[in-house]
C-alpha cells in the first residue's frame, strides 16, 4: 500500500556542462520521525539519487554529494539549516538540494520536516531555505523537493496567492502541486524513481545532456491525470546540464551538418556509393553515410519516399534533415557547437 510523504492540516490546505565547474550537492533523506509516523522510501531514494549527481555516465566527476540520513543520523533543524548555509556558501558555481521526506503545509509555505520535528516547529520552513538561496553568491541553485504539498515551494506568502519571485538562477522542481501527496510504493518514492530515470539518460538530449527542463518534460510525460503533477518553477537564462550521459551524437559529428547539407531546407542526393554492402569502395561517401545512419537513429535526418536510407542509396535517392536536424544545422552553421 503506497504512504504519503505530508501530515495534513486540520483544515485543507490552500491551493496555492561546461568542464572545471565546481558543483555542489546537498541530498536529504528522512524516514525516521519522533513525533510523527516513519517514512521507509527516503534514505533508498537519496542513496539512489547519490551516484547520479556525483559522476557523469563516463564516470567523470560530476557534483560534490553530502548525504544527510536519517537513520542513521538525527536529522534536526539545525543540522539542516548548518548544511544549508554551507551548500549556499561562496565558492561553487552550481548547487543542489534534494530533499526526500515529510511535507507539512503551512499556507503558502511548505515545511521540511526533520527528525525532531513537532507540533509548532516541525522543522525547516522553505521560506528559510529561500532566505539563504537568495543572498547566494552561487550563480545558479536548483532546489528538488519529493515531499508532500512541495508545490508551495517558493511562494510568496506575501501576495496571498501561489506566485513565486525567484532570484535569476533559481529553479525549483517540485513531485506535486501545494494541494498534492508524494507516493511512495516498494521502498522508494515514486517521483524519485522517474527522477532517477531521467538523470540516467531518459530526458538526455542528442548530446546526452540532462537539464532542468529535460527533466521536467520527462517527468510530466511519467504521471497521469490523476497523479500528483511534478512543477518547475524557474528564472534561468541558460540550460546548464545537471548530467552528462552518452550521446546520441558527438558535438564534433554534429558540426559536419552544414559540410553534408548546403543549406538547412536542402535535400542531399545519395548514390550505391554510399551503402558499403554495394562494394563500390567509395570510402569517403561511406564515411559520410555511416554518419547519415546515425543521425536517422537520432531523429536529425530522414529519407525522403524511402523507409529506410539503404534503398535512398541503391536507388539514389534523397535524403533531408528533420526540424530538430535544421536546428542543429543552424547551431553548427553559426558555431555554436
Amino acid at each position: 500500500m503506497a504512504a504519503s510523504r505530508g501530515l495534513r492540516l486540520d483544515q485543507p490546505p490552500t491551493i496555492a556542462p561546461a568542464g572545471g565547474q565546481v558543483k555542489r550537492a546537498l541530498l536529504i533523506g528522512v524516514d525516521d520521525y519522533e513525533h510523527t509516523a516513519g517514512l521507509t522510501g527516503c534514505v533508498n531514494d537519496v542513496t539512489a539519487l547519490r551516484p547520479l549527481l556525483a559522476r557523469n555516465a563516463d564516470d567523470s566527476p560530476n557534483f560534490e554529494c553530502r548525504t544527510i540520513l536519517g537513520p542513521p543520523e538525527r536529522v534536526t533543524r539545525p543540522s539542516v539549516l548548518a548544511a544549508l548555509a554551507a551548500l549556499c556558501a561562496p565558492g561553487a558555481d552550481l548547487a543542489l538540494l534534494y530533499f526526500a521526506g515529510h511535507g507539512r503545509s503551512s499556507g503558502e509555505d511548505v515545511t521540511l520536516v526533520t527528525t525532531d520535528g513537532m507540533e509548532h516547529a516541525w522543522g525547516v520552513g522553505f521560506a528559510e531555505v529561500m532566505a539563504l538561496v537568495m543572498a547566494s553568491p552561487v550563480p545558479e541553485v536548483h532546489v528538488i523537493l519529493d515531499c508532500c504539498f512541495s508545490g508551495a515551494a517558493g511562494a510568496v506568502p506575501q501576495l496571498g496567492s501561489s506566485a513565486a519571485t525567484l532570484r535569476s538562477g533559481v529553479a525549483i522542481l517540485t513531485a506535486g502541486r501545494s494541494d498534492q501527496l508524494a507516493a511512495e510504493s516498494g521502498g522508494r518514492g515514486r517521483f524519485s524513481v522517474m527522477l532517477c530515470g531521467a538523470l540516467d539518460g531518459g530526458a538526455a538530449d542528442v548530446l546526452g545532456q540532462v537539464t532542468a527542463a529535460g527533466m521536467y518534460a520527462y517527468l510530466t510525460e511519467s504521471f497521469g491525470a490523476f497523479d500528483a503533477r511534478p512543477m518547475l518553477k524557474a528564472n534561468i537564462d541558460r540550460l546548464r546540464a545537471l548530467r552528462s550521459t552518452r550521446p546520441w551524437i558527438t558535438p564534433s559529428d554534429l558540426r559536419r551538418l552544414p559540410v553534408l547539407f548546403e543549406t538547412e531546407d536542402g535535400a542531399l542526393r545519395l548514390d550505391p556509393g554510399y551503402e558499403p554492402t554495394a562494394g563500390l569502395g567509395e570510402t569517403g561517401k561511406e564515411h559520410d553515410f555511416a554518419l547519415l545512419q546515425q543521425c536517422r537513429d537520432s531523429r536529425l535526418v530522414e529519407p525522403v519516399d524511402e523507409e529506410h536510407l539503404y534503398y535512398v542509396a541503391m536507388h539514389s535517392g534523397t535524403c533531408r534533415l528533420t526540424p530538430l536536424g535544421r536546428h542543429y544545422w543552424r547551431m553548427a552553421a553559426s558555431g555554436r557547437i
